[in-house]
């Protein structure tokens, strides 16, 4: 079955390759880029015509690497130096922009900041309160900017806390690597993964550039309680409550903690239709503890 459609993602990680395999299945060719030859081999291997791109390796020849697609999706991450990949590819991009039919940016509801535990919706304004969602916020509208020039039809998906076969809280306490880190006014978002799919199809169902989306479920929970409730599928006891204070933390684990907030997808409902498959942890967990 031949679409005609292509989809190029640049970084086919955890995210990007769950609706690339969706995409796949319903005709679209599909094509993107990571970081090694290793992963590349092995993405070839699924049928994905893979490139590898860095902050220091850009493509060897774009225009011939964007060639036909109609909607691409970007994931990879900004780093010190910016967007990496308007840093070496936006003249290509600016070049094959009248021909997309649809393009995603994948950011961070990390943009809002610290909240205190107040709602965020799209319309409020961006407070990125550690550097690395400062760099997102910045690239935010970097791609903003190449869209009024070029006029690629661009869509911005701010992600909550992502999770999902392999990166869950079931195999975080069942490998013993579970916090249960407890701060005073603490509150999280999060989305499956398979959830973030089928956001993105959705928005190539009913395209609308400019256009702006908070991706999460219907139900903000403080860190710990989805951790308790996946000792709970698993029959075992949750580990112990650890005082934020005192907890042995990376300064990148350390900084989720910093802020607070509760993020509203009421435009994903409303917008798109999405109906999500897992509305909360609960159903997410459930559906995860035979993968683990």
């Amino acid at each position: 079955m031949d679409t005609g459609k292509r989809l190029f993602c640049f970084g086919c990680g955890y995210s990007a390759l769950v609706l690339a395999k969706r995409l796949a299945a319903r005709g679209f060719a599909v094509a993107g880029t990571c970081r090694t030859e290793e992963k590349a081999a092995r993405l070839r291997e699924e049928g994905i015509e893979t490139f590898v791109f860095g902050d220091d390796a850009p493509l060897a020849d774009a225009g011939a690497a964007l060639r036909g697609t109609t909607h691409l999706l970007i994931s990879a991450a900004p780093g010190e130096k910016g967007d990496p990949v308007l840093a070496a590819h936006r003249d290509a991009l600016m070049k094959v922009a009248p021909e997309i039919e649809w393009a995603g940016y994948l950011s961070t509801t990390g943009v809002y900041g610290d909240r205190q535990g107040e709602w965020v919706t799209e319309e409020t304004p961006l407070d990125p309160a550690v550097m690395r969602s400062d760099r997102r916020a910045t690239a935010e509208r970097d791609w903003q900017e190449l869209a009024r020039a070029s006029g690629l039809p661009l869509h911005i998906f701010r992600l909550a806390g992502i999770y999902g076969p392999g990166r869950n809280q079931l195999k975080a306490v069942k490998d013993g690597t579970a916090k249960r880190i407890v701060k005073e006014g603490q509150i999280f978002s999060r989305i499956h993964v398979d959830d973030i799919a089928k956001v993105l199809e959705a928005s190539m169902a009913r395209p609308n550039p400019g256009a702006v989306y908070n991706v999460c479920d219907d139900e903000p929970a403080p860190a710990p309680v989805p951790i308790a409730y996946a000792a709970d599928l698993l029959g075992v006891e949750p580990p112990p409550e650890v005082p934020f204070e005192e907890a042995e933390l990376s300064p990148m684990a350390r900084s989720f903690y910093m802020s607070s907030r509760r993020v509203s997808n009421r435009r994903i409902h409303e917008e798109l239709g999405v109906t999500l498959d897992y509305p909360t942890y609960r159903e997410g967990l459930k559906a995860l503890i035979k993968t683990v």
